[in-house]
């Protein structure tokens, strides 16, 4: 049983997009998805530098069309989207990725409210200063304790001992200055305290979009954030996305419920490599790939190939 995962904010490297354009399917859905967006993703993509694409109105585009369109690219020799594919997920933005891919959104669809969550996940970053920071080791419990004493949330739960704190710029640097014993603490270059309840005005302004958004039921299953749960309706899934901007990333959970429903490997779409880094450490046994280049296409094909 194989599944595509699909990578969050913070994943993309300047010019990452450039040798995936010389493939006419993935150049074509690039293409669709940066006219119904209105967003030059081949631009940002390519020549754009590091500051241009961390900024979220942007990078949450890029991530999620590099993405849909790697699939795009993956399936331009297998008859259809999902053949072979028994399921996906995708980690906090990357679910908008996965909800392309299991047949939620449309292409066009889901690039627009991506583009309309990074606007409003950019407005509300900028009413304060705030920040996210990624807490290696510890008990949990110790942390989440450690969290609470400094007025900062969980933001995401990455499994593996690895878990994302965010809240105010002055608390987050409280942190790092004291750590807790035998952890390791790591400032993350982002515009924000994502999945907190500093994105509440985000998560009202998105609601309000996606009421407009036409959905359909998943084709293939799909795993949300929300506790790691399959989620069967596409209208519930897209419910739970709009939440999920001011909620914690259950990334563990969604981990724990594919080793539990059986998955054998897993293929990460481009910009790829911290999930399956991810699933090394917390889904032992299971063969993992991540399609980095173009060069990737082949052996992912013959992956899935073995696990269909």
């Amino acid at each position: 049983m194989i599944v595509i995962v699909c990578p969050g904010q913070g994943a993309q490297a300047p010019g990452f997009l450039a040798p995936w354009l010389e493939l006419p399917n993935f150049k074509s859905s690039i293409e669709r998805m940066q006219a119904a967006s209105g967003i030059d993703l081949i631009a940002h993509g390519t020549t754009s530098d590091a500051d241009t694409i961390r900024d979220t109105a942007i990078a949450q585009p890029l991530i999620v069309g590099a993405g849909v369109a790697t699939v795009a690219a993956l399936f331009e020799n297998a008859g259809a989207k999902s053949a072979g594919i028994a399921g996906v997920s995708g980690h906090s933005v990357g679910e908008i990725t996965a909800a392309v891919i299991s047949g939620i959104f449309t292409e066009e669809e889901g690039i627009k409210f991506v583009a309309e969550r990074g606007r409003e996940m950019a407005k509300a970053a900028a009413l304060e200063t705030t920040s996210m920071a990624a807490i290696l080791g510890g008990d949990q419990s110790e942390v989440e304790s450690k969290l609470k004493s400094l007025d900062l949330e969980p933001a995401n739960y990455n499994g593996g001992g690895q878990l994302v704190a965010a809240g105010s710029a002055e608390a987050i640097a409280a942190l790092q200055a004291e750590p807790l014993a035998g952890t390791r603490v790591i400032p993350l270059q982002v515009a924000g305290a994502f999945h907190t309840r500093f994105m509440k005005p985000a998560v009202e302004s998105l609601r309000t979009y996606a009421n407009g958004v036409p959905v359909n039921d998943p084709a293939i299953k799909i795993w949300s954030n929300n506790g790691g749960r399959e989620v069967a309706s596409g209208t519930e899934f897209v419910d739970l996305l709009v939440n999920q901007v001011s909620s914690p990333v259950r990334w563990d959970l969604c981990m724990q419920a594919m080793v539990e429903a059986g998955v054998t490997a897993l293929i990460e779409v481009a910009p790829a490599g911290t999930l399956v880094g991810l699933a090394k450490r917390s889904m032992p046994g299971i063969e993992t790939l991540a399609v980095k280049t173009p060069e990737n296409i082949e052996q992912a094909l013959l992956l899935i190939n073995n696990h269909s």
